[in-house]
């Protein structure tokens, strides 16, 4: 049996890490069509974003080998996880004179797709 993997990054996402990895761990280990159904019909804003990477790193699969042919059912997440971007910061006015600084997080996503056959 040969084993086939592929995967599929985006960067600087908006969002707080730690809120996308709230989203990331629903989907770790599952077949990519169980992982589809959930970030589909997760409300949470991160989950359309896990979603399309999700797509995309099946998509790098299937265009990795033209010989072998790869079913969502069989091909599985076997890692996912997220790292801390940059984060832009800003300043917001506060009382007295003084200023509170925001921090407006980023995150890099990367989910791993194999496959056995």
């Amino acid at each position: 049996m040969q084993k086939f993997e592929a995967k599929a990054t985006k960067r600087f996402l908006p969002g707080s890490p730690r809120k996308m990895r709230l989203v990331i761990d629903m989907i770790r280990g599952k077949s990519v069509a169980e992982a589809v159904g959930l970030l589909k019909f997760n409300p949470k804003h991160a989950a359309r974003e896990a979603e399309q990477v999700l797509r995309s790193a099946y998509a790098n699969l299937e265009n990795k080998n033209d010989a072998a042919r790869f079913d969502m059912q069989t091909a599985k997440v076997s890692a996912a996880f997220v790292n801390g971007g940059p984060m832009l910061r800003r300043i917001s006015p506060a009382p007295m004179g003084r200023a509170y600084r925001i921090r407006k997080r980023m995150n890099h996503l990367t989910i791993v797709v194999s496959s056995q056959q």
